[in-house]
């Protein structure tokens, strides 16, 4: 009986190593992908600033050259 719980003691040392390495690998990996989409995020969110002012720059252009239309 004491041989079966030595044994046990002995291979679950080494898997409790090997589990929790792979479990802090994951957490680092989900951490970099998280990092990533907020990075991702960001940048669209920029983009959606510079479309936006673009945009409104467009309408004035067409707003101004409309009024001028409109005079003549």
């Amino acid at each position: 009986m004491s041989f079966v719980i030595t044994v046990l003691i002995i291979f679950s040392v080494p898997l409790t190593r090997i589990i929790t390495g792979h479990l802090e690998a994951q957490t680092k990996l989900k951490r970099a992908m998280l990092k990533d989409q907020l990075k991702l995020e960001k940048l669209k969110y920029e983009n959606f600033l510079l479309e936006t002012n673009k945009l409104k720059l467009e309408v004035e252009k067409m707003e101004k050259e409309n009024n001028l239309l409109e005079k003549n």
